[in-house]
């Protein structure tokens, strides 16, 4: 389970054993959501939240949509 990108004191990151469609899990503090990446076509959407405030959820939903192509660059690295 790789961090894959740090910032504002989230974690994001991809399982290696995750199942399709391509998304991210985001931590901090206690909390975590699963956000799915969209496509090229498509923005990031949240799809789970557990023990996150709406207002963290927002922010981490914020990151992923800001890096989208590379997190769906680095799904690909890990998934093939």
């Amino acid at each position: 389970m790789p961090t894959v990108l740090r910032k504002d004191g989230f974690a994001v990151r991809i399982y290696f054993n995750d199942h399709l469609p391509p998304h991210v899990h985001v931590f901090k503090g206690g909390g975590q959501v699963r956000i799915s990446l969209g496509s090229e076509a498509e923005e990031p959407e949240l799809v789970q939240i557990e023990g996150m405030s709406d207002k963290d959820a927002a922010k981490a939903l914020a990151i992923v949509i800001e890096h989208q192509l590379e997190l769906l660059k680095k799904w690909e690295e890990i998934h093939g």
